[in-house]
């Protein structure tokens, strides 16, 4: 007797593995389509403007062929230097960014804790923040000059307004609850803001970081473009103005590529520490 309840126990267990089982499968595959569905559409992109340019429809000069972006970059490697450029814009870039990451981290944690302090700034940076960018970089060329300072500069002033006013609506979001117990407990200023001001705010400061991951990039090269020794902004002035296409697109696709690798680190970044900061 003790065998056939064993034995409807196994029946009815079989249905539950067989249900999970398909589910699984059906996840694979539409991953596996999604990814061939995306190679396909770049490739089919690829190969309409090979075949653009090979057929004459559309000049060399308008629109470089694939094969012809992978023919310039060795030139662009060995003749331009092109590494050293590609460094100097990714070190402009990336300090820019950490000065801005810092500067507005600690202005958003200012204003959003002392109401006085936001009421006296705020009028100011909402100004400045108001000036176009673009309009003050030949300005700001005749103050820093062309070297390396005037194009963090240009990249702080670009990202610094964003992290300030993402760190206040992110302290916003702060239950006041929690720091009045905090403040019960013996909390020092320094211990409530680490311990539970910025980890509230974390979501608003990296929705900060992801834009500014790649807005930090082309402020660099806006700030080449426009006056510069060094850099990709600089390569780009030289080829265009020999109307080299194939090496445009080729710089292009070169800072594209790791602008997508610096946004690929702050996803990571935010996954792996910043994340697992706010809940500790």
């Amino acid at each position: 007797m003790s065998s056939v309840p064993s034995r409807l126990h196994a029946v009815r267990a079989v249905p539950a593995i067989e249900a999970g089982g398909p589910a699984r499968a059906r996840r694979i595959p539409a991953a596996v389509l999604i990814v061939s569905g995306q190679v396909a559409l770049l490739a089919a992109i690829l190969f309409y403007v090979q075949f653009l340019v090979d057929s004459g429809t559309v000049k060399p000069i308008y629109l470089a062929s694939p094969t012809q972006v992978l023919e310039a970059f060795p030139r662009l490697v060995v003749e331009e230097g092109l590494v050293r450029h590609l460094l100097t814009t990714l070190s402009e870039a990336l300090l820019g960014l950490a000065i801005a990451f810092v500067a507005g981290i600690a202005t958003g944690v200012v204003m959003g804790l002392l109401p006085a302090v936001h009421r006296f700034l705020n009028p100011f940076l909402v100004a400045l923040m108001a000036i176009p960018k673009v309009a003050i970089i030949p300005l700001l060329t005749l103050y820093l000059g062309i070297g390396y300072a005037h194009k963090v500069f240009i990249v702080v002033l670009f990202g610094y307004f964003i992290f300030v006013f993402n760190t206040i609506a992110g302290i916003r979001q702060v239950q006041e609850n929690h720091l009045k117990v905090a403040r019960v407990l013996g909390a020092t200023p320094a211990q409530r803001i680490f311990k539970i001001v910025l980890p509230s705010a974390i979501p608003a400061i990296m929705a900060a970081v992801r834009v500014e991951a790649v807005m930090c990039v082309v402020a660099a090269l806006l700030a080449e473009i426009v006056a510069s020794k060094a850099g990709i902004g600089n390569l780009l002035n030289r080829a265009t103005g020999v109307y080299d296409t194939a090496a445009v697109f080729a710089l292009v696709a070169t800072i594209t590529v790791f602008a997508l690798l610096i946004i690929f680190v702050v996803e990571q970044l935010e996954k792996r520490v910043l994340l697992r900061w706010k809940h500790v």
